[in-house]
């Protein structure tokens, strides 16, 4: 089968054997496509996985084989997530899902940007859904990263009415404002390019181009009474916006860090001591923040119609280098 491995820091073509069942549980799936996540290109860019490696988890496809006790069936389109946690676990008790072992430890078998993929039976019983038949291939593949997002806001545990500021409106901002929006959170985007503002306003949402720093935090202080938000989505990979995230939050707000950034800058710890701010972190979904994630999608609560910019498997490269410019909001790998 075709499949895009990592080589030498880039990303190539190559043929692999396809995967089989082998007398085990699960589901050897036709991988329809996959999203390109910043995950997969923080890997690549920094070294962080071996040659050899297929990336992607994004995924939409088709099951082609099946020994499975759960309902589905061959031919049955799903979309799934890759980790599952055991639920065990201090991490999983606490809520830390991301965190645990088996979680980290569990994948998709190679990986989601190649033709064919093993889906174990734990998949297919705790994170793999019928694709909703109303959203398109691409639109589906947002069921993971969606539910990324989901948890995010569940763990900053914001009051209905509370006013939220997205920091960086990329794919990852532009689903975290609407996701922000359906658990009743009042949302202003920020972003220094017009193109992602004016799309998050598509979506019903306010959004304003923050290059101006004081037109920034003048339009903060109006929105909110002079206060500021009660907090900040750091959904930027940009060291220089932790500086524009402790200018709009209000004392005792909290800021979520949902990016990696290339550098090792700090929140200050004066500011967040004397301010008595919160600082959270999120990582990765529950199974719980999956079905939310799924109902979200299906129910139009979260448009990501137009989002996507489809590739074949074949510029995948492309696909990286497109996505690393800034030239476009999110890839869609389309791959059988």
């Amino acid at each position: 089968m075709k499949t895009a491995v990592v080589k030498d820091g880039k990303i190539i073509i190559q043929d692999m054997s396809i995967p089989q069942l082998n007398n085990r549980k699960g589901a050897i799936v036709k991988v329809l496509g996959s999203g390109l996540c910043g995950s997969d290109i923080v890997k690549l860019r920094e070294n962080l996985v071996p040659d050899g490696t297929v990336l992607g988890h994004e995924i939409v496809g088709e099951i082609e084989e099946i020994n499975s006790d759960s309902n589905f069936k061959i031919g049955d389109c799903i979309v799934s997530s890759h980790h599952i946690p055991c639920g065990q676990c201090v991490y999983c008790k606490s809520g830390n899902v991301s965190m645990c072992k088996h979680f980290k430890n569990t994948n998709l078998e190679p990986g989601g940007f190649s033709e064919y993929i093993y889906l174990s039976e734990e998949h297919l019983l705790n994170v793999a859904y019928l694709k909703p038949q109303n959203l398109s291939n691409d639109e589906a593949a947002f069921y993971e990263p969606l539910a990324c997002c989901i948890r995010a806001v569940k763990r900053c545990s914001l009051k209905q009415g509370d006013i939220a500021a997205v920091i960086g409106l990329g794919s990852i901002g532009i689903i975290m404002a609407q996701a922000l929006k359906a658990f009743g959170i009042q949302v202003i985007g920020l972003d220094l390019i017009d193109e992602r503002v004016d799309i998050v306003k598509s979506k019903g949402l306010d959004a304003i181009n923050s290059k101006n720093s004081s037109f920034t935090a003048d339009y903060i202080k109006n929105l909110t009474g002079g206060y500021g938000v009660d907090a900040v989505f750091m959904t930027s990979g940009a060291d220089k916006a932790i500086n524009s995230a402790f200018s709009i939050i209000r004392n005792g707000g909290k800021i979520l860090v949902f990016s990696s950034t290339p550098g090792n800058t700090g929140y200050p710890n004066n500011e967040v001591y004397y301010r008595e701010l919160t600082i959270l972190g999120s990582y990765s979904p529950s199974p719980e923040d999956l079905r939310d994630s799924l109902n979200l999608l299906k129910d139009k609560k979260v448009d990501v119609k137009g989002i996507s910019t489809i590739y074949d498997i074949e510029n995948i490269q492309k696909a990286f280098d497109d996505t690393i410019k800034n030239e476009i909001m999110k890839a869609y790998i389309k791959i059988s």
